[in-house]
């Protein structure tokens, strides 16, 4: 029998369920003697809560429970620290927890017999308020002088500071024949994931509290309820129903600690669904920044100094900040070679929103800078971008900023070269050069302006900086003489991605068995350890590596006749090393995979529309478990970066939300989407992943909006900043409108 099942396009275990409405997410479940929640959120940027009136809420008929600040144990959670009320009022248990942040700072809850009711009276509480001073510019906020907005975390209202000193940066200038500087300011963006926060809570048979709501790290959800409600973490159980998409917005919790606080305190179930306003004000986004560069290199193509600084507006609270910067900062020199760095990056508390985790995870600013850099250079110094980046590329035993080689396959000349020779790109002479690229005009339609553009990136897998990346499976093998069935335990979230199928395919190749036997046991922290979480395109290589040793144990006992064969294992990553406080030197991570994108587009200079002509993405995977899955993460994370540099544009002002639904905030459609996608997968193996695979997730994002913006600069003259690329915002860079 044939059980090569590694690197075949099986279809999706999960998508006959989803495609016929089978499948039930988070907002489909139903329970008998289910009540309602509505959360009321502060709808103040900074303000104390000087009292709270809940009595005409409590009166409303239908109504069975209002709390607010008083009603919870231990009133703080937070991702990396305890920095957020979980209702923010008087009377917590925690100091300070009486002050709003940020307009989607959580206030009271009401439980009441339905949906309507608890909308009703969640109207009718009265808050009186002390408004406080306001900050919404990170800039302004590390002034001298600044109010603190988390006095007792940090005075001068800066959360995270990493350094890198790498080299004599000014000699680095010194030998330098070009210099380009450059400010660069990259927008918020909303995860428009399709399934807004919603979940259930209840208490079971057992007296487990029980939480079900998407998320992306069962046991870190665990964790945080737990601790909010002052309970043991063995009598907290997270599952996760189906998830509509994540892309890092669901890492910090929403619904599920007040869900399970009314849930324990009534013992009956209870059901919460956020409209997609509620969504869009009550959840993170991705980082802004404003990033300052100046970079130089030699005549002959070479870089010789790099130095920046990056102002991220890290909102309201932690969240992942602090891992997110830590991340830009070692991507910000882009998969290049650079002997001289010096960088500090700052993020700054401010009154926004959060800023937390979304695709690329840092990468994607950091690496736009460092794109446009290189573009920047290669035009001053008269080189094809293609060689100038070539000339640079990373090799084995260069080093990173961080002044430690990068771990693994270093594949950045392999995935520039198969991206530019898809686009018509040539090595001629010795140098690349693309002798097709399109003339500006078309002579029927003088109006349309053509480019093309290429750009690249690296983006590491798995946890970083000294973080023991760890992830558990079990794998049992049952029947009677034959192999009859095997079920796999891994509590590694299923976002969209397709894990769950791939881990399917480990097990069943590992074991030798076809897919049709092997079930899956997934996303819950009842009877199984960690799985670590859906982010840092981990999972792949990390609970693909766990399944991987618990199937071949298992195996091996199988055939060594213990029936049934049950195997728990436990894959430990190889260790990495925390940031130098000075220097910034370390071993921060154990993979990275590489990436090259080029864009081919028209721009209409009457109007300021563009159009996405073909997109070529070069992704390094290690080994496509999956080759259609594969295809498929590309597509998207195109779409999604395209979207991030072309159209979605989250306005706030003074802190208040203004594009608060997504009939102002924007996202791609069907006829905004280029018009083709062209995925190259380059497959070299990574001899510590599974079958060779790393992750793919986060890869085809980072590159994007670089190669857009050199596709436009190549088509009018204009180089572009900033973006969303509006069309307001292309015709004033054209000289159009003012």
């Amino acid at each position: 029998m044939n059980t090569k099942i590694v690197g075949q396009s099986i279809p999706r275990i999960d998508a006959k369920g989803k495609v016929t409405g089978e499948t039930r997410y988070s907002g489909d479940i139903v329970m008998d003697g289910m009540l309602h929640m509505k959360i009321l959120f502060s709808g103040k940027p900074h303000a104390r809560v000087i009292s709270i009136d809940t009595s005409a809420a409590k009166a409303v008929q239908g109504v069975e429970a209002v709390y607010t600040a008083q009603d919870v144990p231990v009133n703080e959670y937070g991702l990396q620290i305890n920095d957020q009320p979980v209702l923010c009022g008087p009377g917590s248990s925690i100091p300070d927890a009486d002050i709003v942040r940020f307009v989607g700072d959580q206030v009271a809850v009401v439980v009441a017999e339905t949906e309507a009711i608890a909308a009703r009276a969640v109207k009718l509480i009265k808050i009186e308020f002390e408004e406080l001073p306001v900050l919404t510019d990170p800039e302004e906020a590390i002034k001298p002088g600044a109010f603190s907005i988390h006095p007792k975390i940090s005075v001068s209202n800066i959360c995270v500071h990493d350094r890198i000193r790498k080299g004599d940066v000014e000699a680095g200038f010194a030998q330098a024949d070009v210099i380009v500087e450059g400010e660069y300011r990259v927008p918020a963006q909303e995860h428009a994931y399709l399934q807004p926060e919603a979940g259930i809570a209840y208490v079971d048979e057992n007296g487990l509290v029980t939480v079900k709501a998407a998320g992306q790290w069962t046991h870190a959800d665990q964790k945080q309820i737990a601790h909010s409600l002052g309970l043991p973490l063995e009598k907290v159980r997270v599952q996760y129903p189906a998830i509509g998409g994540a892309f890092g917005g669901r890492e910090d919790m929403s619904v599920q600690i007040v869900l399970a606080l009314a849930a324990m305190k009534l013992n009956k179930p209870v059901k919460i669904v956020w409209s997609r306003k509620e969504s869009l004000i009550g959840h993170a986004k991705r980082h802004p920044m404003v990033i300052r560069a100046r970079w130089g290199a030699t005549k002959a193509g070479k870089l010789t100094a790099c130095e920046t600084t990056f102002i991220a507006d890290g909102g309201a609270y932690m969240y992942t900040s602090n891992k997110v910067l830590g991340n830009a900062t070692i991507t910000q020199t882009g998969p290049y070679a650079i002997p001289n760095v010096k960088s500090d990056v700052y993020g700054v508390y401010t009154n926004n929103l959060p800023s937390a985790a979304f695709r690329g995870f840092g990468a994607p600013q950091a690496q736009f800078m460092a794109e446009m850099q290189m573009s920047k250079l290669a035009e001053k110094l008269g080189l094809d971008p293609v060689e100038f980046r070539l000339r640079n590329a990373l090799q084995p035993g260069d080093t990173l900023d961080v002044q430690s080689p990068p771990p693994g396959p270093v594949t950045a000349v392999e995935v520039i070269e198969a991206a530019a020779q898809r686009a018509g790109w040539e090595k001629i002479a010795g140098q690349w050069q693309n002798n097709r690229a399109p003339v500006q005009n078309l002579d029927d339609k003088p109006w349309l302006a053509h480019g093309i553009g290429l750009a690249a990136g690296f983006k590491n897998i798995g946890f970083s900086f000294g973080y023991k990346e760890n992830s558990w499976a079990r794998v049992e093998i049952f029947g009677n003489g034959m192999i009859e069935k095997v079920i796999v335990y891994n509590a590694a979230a299923e976002v969209g991605q397709g894990n769950h199928t791939i881990l399917a395919q480990m097990a069943a190749e590992a074991i030798g068995v076809t897919m049709s036997i092997v079930e899956m046991v997934t996303m819950d922290t009842l009877d199984m350890g960690n799985a670590g979480s859906a982010s840092a395109s981990r999972l792949t290589f990390m609970s693909g590596n766990a399944v991987k040793g618990a199937a071949l144990q298992a195996r091996a006992k199988w055939d060594a006749e213990e029936h049934p064969a049950m195997v728990e294992y436990t894959y430990l990553a190889p260790e990495t090393t925390p940031f130098d406080k000075e220097t910034g030197k370390c071993m921060p991570n154990f993979a990275y995979s590489y990436v090259a994108q080029v864009a081919e587009l028209e721009v209409d200079t009457d109007t300021g529309q563009i159009h996405i002509l073909k997109i070529i993405s070069a992704d390094d995977v290690g080994t496509a478990i999956n080759p259609t899955q594969v295809e498929g993460q590309i597509e998207g994370g195109v779409v999604q970066a395209q979207g991030y540099v072309m159209m979605e544009n989250f306005i706030t002002k003074g802190g208040y939300v203004l594009t608060d639904q997504l009939s102002t905030y924007l996202i791609p459609t069907i006829r905004d989407i280029p018009d083709v996608v062209e995925s190259v997968v380059i497959e070299i193996p990574d001899d510590r992943g599974p079958w060779g695979a790393k992750g793919l997730g986060e890869l085809p994002y980072l590159s994007l909006a670089p190669a857009i913006i050199s596709a436009v600069h190549a088509a009018t003259g204009v180089w572009f900043d900033e973006f969303p690329l509006t069309p307001e915002r292309v015709l004033r860079g054209l000289g159009k409108i003012r």
